[in-house]
């Protein structure tokens, strides 16, 4: 009988049929093993528990092996998150994630972290990366990672498959299974169920064709680039506020701009520099993004923060270097929370300010600072990406939701 007929008593084994504990796929659909020869074919009488119980142990191992690499990655960014004491190591670090604004504020501070250590290890000749990728995407840009160079490990997102007749209900989803097909008029969304560790390396580390180097904005002191004041501008007025200007600070009571929500107006004083004014355009135009109403008792000092982080990361993606306004230390507002751990308080934070710098960046031209991806790079599953997701779909995508904001 030829081996190859999939009807017959023998069927030939792949890798993923053995992976899979003796199914294999077929056109016709799954068929199960009854046994296995030397030769890796299916006979009567083999060894299929085998496979199964083999397979079972290495599942185990893949999963203690993920479950001590995302213990290593928590406990790696709680030590970063730690080390952020000042105010000024605050305002650096939102400077370093505005340069690499597509990923995750907590794994912007991963890598960073671990490009700290290799640098100081004389693995990397710079202190600070420049393009980070992954090792598929460096070769897609003909370049491949050198000998003995150890990636930066950083949260990925693991994603599954959700379908729904009633896509408004956030009731009706169920999740779908790897190869299973979505009934007929089902809608269909992917959403973050679980991290998974991922790893990307720094240019530095790598070797091969050139990267093309994005040109670097210059630094800008007094004066604002082109366009910038009208675009945020442009997005007060859209969120329904006005934009007034005040002779100088003593009109402000000392501030340099307000945002008056009852009276839906933001002044500005008109007395500073340019590049100042935008600064706190900025700054204001994130307090009615982030909320910060009448409607939000949360303290002042976060809230300030906030503002302030969104404002650093929009300035710094335009190569702005504006007169730094002083942070409070992390210690004072972090710890304002009543219930809630400082350093979950810090993770959140960064990630607010991120996000609304992000949507004002999406806004306004194209900034002359790149995000630390490679030009030319095509994203990868393993990249955190923001992904369209059901309101609600089980217990698990909601606990992984709040994993999700590493």
């Amino acid at each position: 009988m030829n081996k190859r007929d999939t009807h017959g008593p023998y069927l030939r084994v792949t890798a993923d049929a053995r992976q899979s504990a003796g199914v294999r796929l077929t056109a016709s659909g799954p068929r199960i093993a009854i046994g296995c020869d030397n030769r890796h074919n299916f006979a009567p009488g083999g060894s299929a528990r085998r496979w199964a119980h083999l397979a079972g142990m290495n599942d185990q191992r893949v999963r203690r092996s993920r479950e001590e690499k995302l213990d290593e990655l928590s406990e790696r960014l709680e030590r970063a998150v730690e080390e952020l004491v000042t105010g000024e190591q605050w305002r650096r670090a939102m400077v370093f994630a505005a340069r690499f604004r597509s990923r995750s504020f907590a794994n912007t501070l991963l890598i960073l972290s671990q490009h700290t250590d290799a640098y100081e290890q004389g693995r990397v000749p710079e202190p600070f990366p420049s393009y980070v990728a992954g090792f598929r995407q460096w070769q897609q840009l003909g370049r491949s990672v050198v000998k003995g160079q150890s990636g930066y490990m950083f949260w990925s997102p693991v994603t599954a498959r959700f379908a729904s007749l009633h896509p408004d209900d956030p009731h009706s989803w169920r999740r779908l299974g790897r190869y299973e097909r979505p009934d007929p008029g089902e809608t269909v969304r992917r959403r973050i169920v679980g991290m998974k560790p991922a790893y990307v390396w720094d240019v530095s580390q790598t070797a091969g064709e050139p990267i093309p180097e994005r040109p670097e904005p210059a630094v800008l002191h007094g004066q604002a680039p082109d366009g910038l004041w009208d675009g945020l501008a442009a997005q007060v007025r859209q969120l329904g506020f006005t934009l007034d200007d005040a002779p100088d600070a003593a009109a402000l009571a000392g501030a340099d701009g307000v945002t008056r929500f009852n009276d839906r107006a933001v002044v500005i004083r008109s007395d500073m520099s340019e590049a100042a004014r935008v600064a706190t355009l900025a700054h204001e135009l994130a307090h009615i993004m982030l909320g910060h109403g009448p409607g939000d008792d949360r303290h002042r000092g976060i809230r300030e923060v906030e503002a302030e982080s969104t404002a650093v990361m929009v300035t710094a993606s335009f190569g702005l270097d504006t007169q730094p306004n002083s942070m409070p230390y992390v210690a004072g507002w972090s710890s304002t929370v009543n219930g809630r751990d400082p350093l979950d308080v810090v993770r959140a934070t960064g990630e607010r300010a991120r996000t609304a710098a992000l949507s004002i960046l999406e806004k306004l031209p194209e900034a002359p600072v790149g995000d630390g991806t490679p030009p030319g790079a095509r994203l990868t599953r393993s990249d955190p990406v923001s992904l369209a997701a059901p309101a609600a779909a089980g217990p698990v995508a909601d606990r992984a939701a709040v994993r999700a904001e590493m």
